[in-house]
């Protein structure tokens, strides 16, 4: 009986012990169910080299900003990983561009000038990021929405040699702004200054110097500027940068499309025109009358720090080669950084770039002119790229 007892006992003693494991377990899963969510720490400011932590969110996470329309385009907000080739381009060739932009910043750009300025002795990293925390890439577009692709060309600035004064072979004339030009009133024509002696007289002391091509001076005012090694009256040679200076307010006329409608041509880069001239050298003059436009020049002294930038752009600054383009300013302003992307024949550019000129021709939302430099092999590109285009403005951020 009392072992029967104190059996019963313990059974009764390891039943409570069970039900109190029991109770707590149950406890325990009650309270992991009901409490709160842990409040998350407040995000601390990401340092200058690092990238934002929102670039890591999926996409469906981050607010990327409404378009923004402009005069000739509109833009359209995406992520960063829609650049091509973002994390491939040697990123501090384009800041010595975007140097160049912050010597005459336009009010958007001027706020962020000192950063840039100290990010250029950043390495890429530091400048990949501090693009991703500060600025937010929209892709541009036509303001109808067309997904026709855009139009990339190239422009160069020429090297040729020249004599102060006529002689010895060099008798065409390149000539400083004349007197008696009206703004948007159409001057003498590139036919009547070689035909016409009231023309002639007009521009009697405006000449600067003697080149002994005359399409080598087309191709100079078609390219707007030049790198010219003159030869002075008395002997001396130096090297002087032609810029431009104005026009004669007549409308430009492609000599090299002409060719091809007259079936002169299939190839009108400027190595088949130049072939065409040497075959036919009695129609020169005919070839050159269809662009009656006329450039005037002014002379600038070439320095040796001078020498490693192009000529100065619309904005007002030197161009960089690979790195400046011209651009239609009411699609994007001056000053502001681009990423361009374009694949063909004769070559694959993705790249920041700075829209720092613009041209006649350069209109609308997706075309551009690219500086790729000066001399013989930077001629030799400009003649033949003209290929698809692709562009994407990289815009402030606005100030939280």
């Amino acid at each position: 009986m009392t072992h029967t007892l104190r059996l019963l006992h313990r059974l009764r003693l390891l039943g409570a012990l069970v039900g109190i494991a029991v109770v707590l377990l149950l406890s325990a899963c009650g309270t992991s169910v009901v409490l709160a969510p842990t409040a998350a720490p407040a995000p601390s400011a990401a340092p200058a080299a690092s990238v934002p932590a929102q670039s890591t969110l999926p996409a469906a996470t981050v607010s990327l900003g409404a378009p923004i329309m402009r005069s000739a385009s509109k833009w359209l907000p995406v992520a960063w990983s829609d650049l091509p080739g973002l994390n491939d381009d040697n990123l501090f060739e384009a800041w010595n561009a975007w140097l160049k932009s912050c010597e005459k910043p336009g009010p958007v750009f001027a706020l962020l000038c000192p950063e840039i300025r100290r990010l250029s002795i950043a390495d890429a990293a530091q400048q990949l990021a501090w693009l991703h925390s500060r600025l937010q890439p929209y892709r541009v577009e036509p303001p109808d929405g067309s997904t026709s692709p855009g139009l990339l060309t190239a422009y160069f600035e020429p090297e040729f040699v020249a004599r102060r004064s006529a002689g010895a072979g060099f008798a065409t004339p390149l000539y400083r702004l004349p007197t008696g030009l009206s703004a948007g009133k159409p001057w003498y024509s590139r036919r009547d200054i070689d035909t016409l002696p009231e023309a002639q007289a007009a521009l009697r002391g405006h000449d600067l110097l003697y080149l002994a091509d005359p399409v080598d001076a087309l191709l100079l005012q078609i390219q707007g500027s030049g790198r010219i090694r003159v030869t002075e009256d008395d002997g001396r040679e130096h090297l002087v940068r032609l810029a431009y200076a104005g026009h004669n307010g007549q409308p430009y006329s492609s000599v090299g499309r002409w060719l091809l409608q007259q079936g002169e041509l299939r190839d009108a880069s400027w190595p088949g025109m130049r072939a065409w001239i040497a075959a036919n050298p009695q129609r020169v003059r005919e070839l050159l009358w269809q662009n009656p436009r006329v450039v005037f020049f002014k002379e600038e002294a070439l320095s040796d720090f001078d020498a490693n930038f192009g000529p100065r752009g619309a904005q007002g600054v030197p161009l960089t080669p690979g790195r400046s383009i011209a651009v239609d300013p009411t699609s994007i302003p001056y000053g502001t950084p681009v990423w361009l992307a374009s694949e063909g024949p004769s070559v694959t550019l993705n790249r920041l770039v700075l829209a720092q000129d613009t041209g006649s021709a350069i209109v609308g939302a997706l075309r551009a002119d690219y500086f790729v430099g000066w001399g013989a092999a930077a001629g030799e590109l400009a003649g033949r790229l003209k290929q698809p285009l692709r562009l994407w403005v990289l815009w402030p951020k606005p100030v939280q």
